[in-house]
């Protein structure tokens, strides 16, 4: 007995020194996140513009002047000619918040989109780091601050907007067909009903659905599930934006009339097109023409071929089992292609961001696996063959790589602002020709990635599998 005793003594001694381990692996981890997070919070003082939640105070101006009995669009914020150019299910959705302070309002804004964003990065980043063997909390808790700190998110928060909000609606569809393609791998071992029927995906579109009806430009997602036969989906996010808009009629019915028939029609009410903010094709074409208005028919010939590239490649992404890059092409697309595409809009740029790093690691993983120059292999009969340099694998990707980075940057530092004009009074050609490329700057970018965005084959293999399995079947039947 002693004798057992002590060798279950000696087992369980070194326990402490793991676990102690554990611990100090934890710690570090905790204080590179929370040193990423300082940094970010730095970059956004830096190269951010002073926010006190602006379209906030509009949004929350109108539905406390709606609550208090009056017109939701005849309200107009005190010193602007600024009014409420939501969808009224909109203003329904925010009606809660009229009973908070504006600054609380905008402060629980910022949070639950945060959160949202911390979740919407944990199911993008899921598949990568379970194929790298990373920790998800860490890699999730590195990548929200940096993604906080660009342009589009640190406009949203500082002013109050929606935009990451509606980013996870329309991804938490994409998490949806994802579970439906795996054929219900978890949703058979669920315990309950609601959990089989999370897992199932079979609700995939109701996201998309909500999306749309807060704002229009979430549709082309609508139109990307039809062309690529994803047919439930599709109708379910019709249905879902056609029943959450004729329910507001039910309640709200004279602000949807106002709405549909008199506010949607009145573009001036959102700004002018050539605004530096607005970093669609539409203000891009304006600033290069020098003009307060877009050029109408060259911003329609150039929308509608960016749109057939745009929904072209994200259809090829699909076919190929890269549902994450077809999504985000459409996004972008829908970017360039509105009227007006404020800078806080372009939330896309961060699933293409993760592309990018992405693409970036799997060809240099996969270039790893190439044998050395004149290396020896039974299949070439003992004669050396002319295989990549040992250095290859790490510039493999590189382009990829500098993509990612410059991409990141760009929004990061955003070079529109120390280039903003606006006429009449300033031409947008005030500094020359690089400040008129620095104020379309991200116009710019957003137009190369929607025709050079790469795509992954196989980074989602349950896509993949789906189509083939399709050709398996289609092929049978001839």
């Amino acid at each position: 007995m002693p004798t057992t005793v002590g060798r279950r003594t000696n087992r369980l001694a070194p326990t402490p020194r793991v676990v102690l381990g554990v611990d100090q692996r934890i710690a570090v981890r905790i204080g590179i996140v929370a040193a990423v997070s300082y940094a970010a919070w730095l970059a956004v003082g830096a190269f951010g513009r002073p926010y006190n939640f602006f379209d906030m105070k509009i949004y929350h101006g109108a539905v406390v002047w709606w609550a208090s009995g009056n017109e939701l669009y005849d309200f107009v914020a005190p010193s602007t000619t600024l009014g409420f150019t939501y969808p009224p299910f909109a203003g329904l959705v925010m009606l809660p918040m009229s009973w908070l302070p504006v600054d609380g309002a905008g402060f629980v804004n910022a949070l639950a989109s945060i959160g949202a964003l911390a979740v919407v990065l944990a199911a993008l980043l899921r598949p990568i780091v379970d194929r790298l063997g990373w920790s998800l909390w860490f890699t999730v808790g590195i990548a929200t601050p940096l993604a906080v700190a660009i342009e589009p998110s640190r406009e949203t928060l500082g002013y109050g907007q929606v935009n990451l909000l509606l980013f996870a609606l329309i991804m938490m569809d994409l998490v949806g067909l994802r579970w439906r393609a795996k054929r219900g791998t978890h949703h058979e071992t669920a315990e309950t009903p609601l959990a089989r029927f999370l897992y199932s995906g079979a609700w995939a579109g109701v996201g998309i659905g909500l999306a749309t009806a807060v704002k229009l430009t979430p549709a082309l997602f609508v139109g990307y599930l039809m062309l690529t036969r994803q047919w439930r989906a599709a109708w379910i996010a019709v249905a879902t934006a056609a029943g959450v808009t004729l329910a507001t009629f039910g309640v709200v019915g004279a602000e949807s009339r106002t709405y549909f028939t008199d506010v949607l029609w009145q573009t001036e009410r959102v700004g002018a097109a050539d605004m530096t903010a607005n970093q669609s094709l539409a203000g891009l074409l304006a600033r290069l023409y020098d003009s307060i208005e877009t050029p109408g028919l060259l911003w329609l010939a150039f929308s509608v071929l960016v749109l057939a590239l745009g929904l072209s490649r994200a259809i090829s992404a699909r076919a190929d089992g890269d549902e994450l890059t077809a999504f985000t092409l459409v996004g972008l697309t829908a970017n360039v292609i509105s009227p007006i595409s404020w800078s806080h809009h372009l939330v896309w740029v961060i699933p293409a961001i993760v592309v990018l790093a992405d693409a970036a690691v799997r060809r240099r993983d996969a270039s790893r696996g190439l044998p050395l120059r004149g290396a020896v292999s039974p299949a070439t009969n003992g004669v050396p063959t002319l295989r990549p340099p040992i250095w290859y694998p790490t510039l493999t990707g590189f382009r990829h790589a500098a993509g990612a980075l410059g991409l990141y940057l760009l929004f990061l530092i955003s070079p529109i602002w120390p280039y903003e004009h606006q006429l009449p009074e300033v031409s947008h050609y005030q500094d020359g020709l690089f400040g008129a490329l620095m104020e379309n700057s991200l116009a710019i970018a957003l137009i190369v990635l929607v025709a050079a965005l790469p795509w992954r084959p196989g980074a989602e293999p349950a896509f993949y599998s789906d189509r083939l399995a399709r050709t398996a079947q289609l092929a049978g039947r001839r």
